[in-house]
């Protein structure tokens, strides 16, 4: 039994699925690659969990408060 050899139409999606699956790839790899500096750098990560924070308070500049 022969398979007959692939349409035009699927040797066109099969490009186009490899060029999808290579940004997506590239995609992971930046993100995964911005994680890793981030938890390296050792800077404390701080985010709103209400809770008051000196810390995380802009100082006022000015004569005025915003």
């Amino acid at each position: 039994m022969s398979f007959r050899p692939d349409h035009e139409l699927h040797q066109r999606r099969f490009s186009r699925n490899v060029g999808l699956g290579v940004t997506l790839v590239a995609f992971v790899a930046l993100v995964f690659a911005l994680t890793v500096v981030k938890v390296t750098r050792g800077d404390p990560m701080q985010a709103f969990d209400h809770t008051v924070r000196p810390e995380m308070d802009r100082p006022v500049t000015g004569g005025t408060q915003p």
